[in-house]
Order: structure tokens, then C-alpha cells, then sequence
């Protein structure tokens, strides 16, 4: 196994991610501490090296001062050659060696490690989760949590195992010396920390909220930009930048406290760094005028100060980094530990749908005891029959149907699909037997061979066309061409296929659905976005795509749900009327009303407030 797949870079996590700091470490960075244990010791390993280094030089002085000009060369062949191979050939290794642990074998597996564990995560999230939240804040937070944790981790192994062991190894290195030029750099290494476990909680707690505020700005900018054309079509330019302008001043003011803090902290750190040559160059002079130490001990002594006082201000800038990162850590945590609302029951089985029969006994769901929902609803949809929906605005029409995709579950009652309640089989199983076409088509910024193929991942390029052409899809995807001289079915779409017309993003999702071949085939307002002559040719490719199938339509433009074996008319929630609709012409109630006081085949405004 190559050294850059030591880790794996895209195992999962058992279970969800905790919420509390050092949990949540341990699940993101779950199966990778022996590596990075490992790593931990190279590192350590190199921060011996400049102790060694010190040593070999004050080595040599010495030999140097108790040699003859002449005689050193020759006299001093073993140690020279020894240094020589330390330095040219062992050093090297080793910080090599710390070097590809650090930057092939951690750090990019270990980002694309927490990345990937907790987009998994965030993917099972109910709706309800999205729906509450920007989505470029949530991107955010998962960018934000993996490199935080990531870097966390490499300026573990990088900079604390090799401070520490060069520390140790420099209070081992002045022992030799003199027993009170070790306790000096001991006081010193305590005020050092004392330093830093003042300033650090003050620096974590500063980075969490300036983490925050950048946070909302990403999502305030991005929720803009995926909201354009609105913006522009009610010339809001001036209003969203104000709005931008306030988030971003926000973070200005929180970024702006972080940095005094950060340079209060650096001012002191570098007076303590200069303070510590002074004082051991200064006791290791003091004991070699009164015999106690060699030139080549003030030589090392003096090698090993500057060296810690240059790695003071590396490891305390780094130390402040990864209390930066363990803020932003915390941030991101929050948002994205919650544990999954919606999860499969244990005992949970694949759904075999074969039939298609629906049932919903006794349904009942509010919207957090808002508006909306349905209200004991009891329905049954036979194999292969043909159900349209009707009713005005918040009626309940799309609650039953994300209740059957189990988008919710329901509060009360059960929701059946061949006898199988969807709580008791996967989520996953459940929505491969439904395929949906909505009123607002769901694109992404890909080919239009891709958005189509999602239906069915493993489609040829023959079946995505003949889906394509059934949907009166293919004669315009032909023409396509996007801006990068991709055309015709490789052309991507833009985000959220804004390239597209609504008719045209309508019609590659019916183009998906008939792919997806479902048992259940469920159209929410799936031709309200084309004209008159398109919605009639789709129409004939529908009825040919919901032959042997279960379909439930909704549709406020009526014509559209003349020809369905029944309609279920709904009204605050609950089933008012039922019928074919010459019976629900007949019977006189809202349908009727609906039907008569339609403009263009729509429901009547009106008749919403009735």
C-alpha cells in the first residue's frame, strides 16, 4: 500500500458525530491514530535533531580549541565524518521522513477523512433540517469543521510533538552542563505556558465567534446569489448589499478583536523568546569564567536558545492557530452534530413494491402546529389506479405526498405501500419505488445526460435518449451548448439548470422519472410550466408512461385530472369530496365549484378564501 494511502481517506464513521469537543475529534479522526500516533513519533523524532545539532557543534569547537591548527583534520577524522553524516545524510531523513507524514500520509487524507464523514451525515438530515438553515452556511460549516479538525491534527504531530521533544531534549542537553542552567530554562518554560494558557482561551473563544459571524456572511452572499433573478427582477441590489454590508460588518468587528488579541499575544511571546538568550548564554558564560563549563558548552548553549526562541514564536503562532481552529471546531460542531430526526427502524427491511397499492390510515401532521398539514385522513390508492388531488393552497396535497416519501414522519396514523408501513423499510428502498416529477424542477449543475441518468445511475446513453425523447425533451438538448463548447447532452445546465426554460427543466424531469421506472409515479404540478401544445404531447408520453403503474397527479389546472380514475378533493386537511369527475360534477360541492370558477384551467383564487 502506497504511504499516501495509509489512512483511508473515505472510511465511515460508526454512529453519529457527539457533541462535545474531544467526542467529536474521535469520530472524525476514528481509525487514523495509529498513523498519525506514528507520525507523532518522526516528528518527535526530528525535534531531537536540533539538540543533536547543538551538541555536534559545541563537539567541534572544542575539539577545535584542544587541537593544533594543524593536527585538527587529522587528529579529529572520526567526529567530522560523523557530523558530516548527520548532516547530510541522517537529518535529512528524518525530517524527510517527518516531512511526507506530515504532507502525503495526514494531511490531505485526513481532511477528505472528517469531509466526507460528516457530509454522509448532513445527507441524512430531514428536510426540516435544510429548511432551517442557509444552504451555504451549512457547506460552510462541513468546509469549515474538516480543515479546522485537519489542521488541528498536522500541527499536533508537526509542531507540538517536535517543540516537546526539542524542549526535553534541551533541559536534558543543559544537565550536562549545570543543574541550574536547566531549572533556568525550566522557570522559563513555566512562564511560557502560563503565557499561553492565558491568552489561548481567550483566542479559542474569540475565533468561535468571529467563525460564527463569517458563517452568516457566506450564507447571506450565497443565499443572493441563488436568488439572482429575484434580486434583479425587484431591483433589490441596493437592499441585499445593505443587507451583506451589515453581516459583513459583523464579522469586520469580530475579526478585528480577534487581531488585537493576536497581537497583544505576540508582543509578550517575543519579549519572553528574546529574554531566553540573554539569560542561558549569559549563566553558561558565568560557569565557564569560573571553569565550570567549555567554549563548546557556550557555544551549544547559545545554538539551543536561539534555536527555542525562534521555535517560541512558530509553536505559540501555531498554538494560536489551532485554538482558532478548536473554536471554529465548536462552531461548526453545533450545526452539524444534531442527530438525525429521521432514521430507518432497526429491524428495518428492503421495500418490494410490486403492486403499488397506497394506504393511509388515520393520518394526521402538522407543520410544528402551524398551518397546513392533514387532519385524519384515511385514503387507498388501488394497484395501477389513477389518483388526482385537488384542493386550493394548503390543503394538504403535498404533505400526503412527502408523508409516503417519508420526507416526515406522521404524527399520527400509518402510511402503507403494499401492505409495508414506511416506517418499517429503508428510506433509501422506499424512495426507489416513487419517482417524482415536481412543480419546481430540482436541477444540478451538470450534463444534461447526467441530470437525466439520475433516475438510474447505471442508464446507457440509448436509454437516457429514448427517455429523453418520450419527455419531447431530446430535439432541444440536441441544441444546447454551454460555456465551456460542451454541447447537446455532455452541455452542462447552470445551477439549478438555470440555462434551462421552466418548460425545459420540467420536461428533463419527466425525462428522469420515466427513466427511473417506479412502481409509483407521483406528478406534482408536472406540467404547469409548459405551454399548451407541449403539455398536450407530453400528456400522450405520460399516459404512456403511467400505463401499469400507480400515479397520484396534483394539478391545480383541472383538464389535467379529467381523465383519472378518481380525484380525492382536499379541504384543511381533510378528504371533502371523492368521485370520477363526471360523479364530482354532479354531487355539486367544491369541486364543482372549482371546475366552474377556473380561468384557464386553474383554481380559482377566490375560491381558497371560500
Amino acid at each position: 500500500m502506497t504511504p499516501e494511502r495509509w489512512i483511508d481517506p473515505f472510511e465511515r464513521a460508526e454512529g453519529p458525530p457527539p457533541d462535545t469537543l474531544m467526542a467529536f475529534l474521535r469520530w472524525c479522526l476514528g481509525g487514523s491514530l495509529k498513523v498519525t500516533g506514528w507520525a507523532g513519533v518522526v516528528s518527535a523524532l526530528a525535534g531531537t535533531l536540533e539538540v543533536l545539532t547543538a551538541i555536534m557543534l559545541g563537539w567541534v569547537i572544542d575539539a577545535a580549541l584542544n587541537s593544533s591548527p594543524d593536527g585538527f583534520f587529522t587528529g579529529n577524522i572520526a567526529l567530522l565524518l560523523g557530523v558530516s553524516a548527520f548532516f547530510v545524510i541522517l537529518r535529512p531523513a528524518i525530517l524527510g521522513l517527518s516531512g511526507i507524514m506530515q504532507s502525503v500520509v495526514v494531511g490531505p487524507a485526513l481532511n477528505n477523512l472528517i469531509l466526507s464523514r460528516l457530509h454522509r451525515h448532513t445527507l441524512g438530515q430531514a428536510v426540516t433540517f435544510f429548511d432551517n438553515d442557509f444552504a451555504g452556511r451549512i457547506s460552510q460549516k462541513q468546509m469549515q469543521a474538516a480543515r479546522a479538525a485537519s489542521e488541528l491534527m498536522v500541527d499536533m504531530i508537526h509542531t507540538v510533538a517536535f517543540a516537546l521533544a526539542s524542549v526535553v531534549g534541551s533541559v536534558i542537553l543543559l544537565l550536562t552542563i549545570d543543574l541550574r542552567s536547566a531549572a533556568l530554562l525550566t522557570v522559563w518554560v513555566v512562564a511560557y505556558i502560563w503565557l499561553i494558557r492565558f491568552f489561548m482561551p481567550l483566542i479559542r473563544s474569540r475565533s468561535k465567534a468571529r467563525a460564527a459571524s463569517r458563517a452568516m456572511v457566506t450564507g447571506q452572499v450565497v443565499d443572493t446569489i441563488t436568488n439572482i433573478k429575484t434580486v434583479k427582477l425587484f431591483a433589490h441590489d441596493a437592499f441585499e448589499d445593505r443587507s451583506a454590508i451589515d453581516a459583513m460588518t459583523h464579522y469586520w468587528g469580530k475579526a478585528v478583536d480577534y487581531g488585537w488579541l493576536s497581537a497583544s499575544f505576540r508582543f509578550w511571546l517575543m519579549a519572553l523568546g528574546g529574554l531566553l538568550p540573554i539569560l542561558l548564554v549569559g549563566i553558561t558564560l558565568y560557569f565557564w569564567s569560573v571553569g565550570t563549563a567549555t567554549p563548546g558548552d557556550v557555544v551549544a548553549a547559545g545554538a539551543v536558545s536561539l534555536r527555542l526562541a525562534q521555535m517560541t514564536g512558530w509553536v505559540s503562532f501555531t498554538l494560536m492557530g489551532m485554538y482558532s481552529n478548536v473554536g471554529e471546531l465548536e462552531d461548526a460542531m453545533h450545526t452539524l452534530s444534531p442527530s438525525h430526526e429521521l432514521i430507518d427502524a432497526q429491524e428495518a427491511v428492503e421495500m418490494s413494491a410490486e403492486k403499488g397499492e397506497i394506504a393511509l390510515k388515520d393520518v394526521s401532521f402538522s407543520y410544528g402546529g402551524g398551518p397546513g398539514g392533514l387532519d385524519h385522513v384515511t385514503l387507498s390508492v388501488g394497484s395501477g389506479e389513477k389518483l388526482g388531488l385537488v384542493g386550493a393552497s394548503g390543503a394538504g396535497k403535498s404533505t400526503l405526498v412527502a408523508l409516503l416519501l417519508r420526507l416526515y414522519d406522521a404524527e399520527e396514523g400509518d402510511v402503507l405501500i403494499d401492505g409495508q408501513n414506511v416506517r418499517d423499510v429503508t428510506q433509501e428502498s422506499l424512495r426507489r419505488n416513487v419517482a417524482m416529477v415536481t412543480q419546481e424542477t430540482a436541477m444540478f449543475n451538470r450534463s444534461a445526460f447526467d441530470n437525466i441518468r439520475y433516475g438510474k445511475p447505471d442508464a446507457s446513453m440509448e436509454e437516457v435518449e429514448a427517455a429523453a425523447r418520450q419527455a419531447e425533451a431530446h430535439e432541444f438538448i440536441v441544441t444546447l451548448k454551454d460555456h465551456k463548447g460542451r454541447v447537446g447532452y455532455d452541455a452542462h445546465l447552470g445551477e439549478r439548470g438555470v440555462k434551462l426554460s421552466g418548460g425545459q427543466r420540467q420536461r428533463i424531469a419527466i425525462a428522469r422519472a420515466i427513466l427511473k421506472d417506479a412502481p409509483i409515479l407521483v406528478l406534482d404540478e408536472a406540467t404547469s410550466a409548459l405551454d399548451s401544445e407541449v403539455e398536450a404531447s407530453i400528456q400522450a408520453a405520460l399516459e404512456s408512461v403511467m400505463e401499469g403503474k400507480t400515479v397520484i397527479a396534483i394539478a391545480h389546472r383541472l383538464s389535467t385530472l379529467a381523465r383519472m380514475d378518481r380525484i380525492v378533493v382536499l379541504d384543511a386537511g381533510r378528504v371533502v369530496e371523492e368521485g370520477t369527475h363526471a360523479e364530482l360534477l354532479a354531487k355539486d360541492g367544491l369541486y364543482a365549484r372549482y371546475w366552474n370558477r377556473q380561468s384557464g384551467g386553474f383554481i380559482n383564487v377566490k375560491d381558497a378564501a371560500e
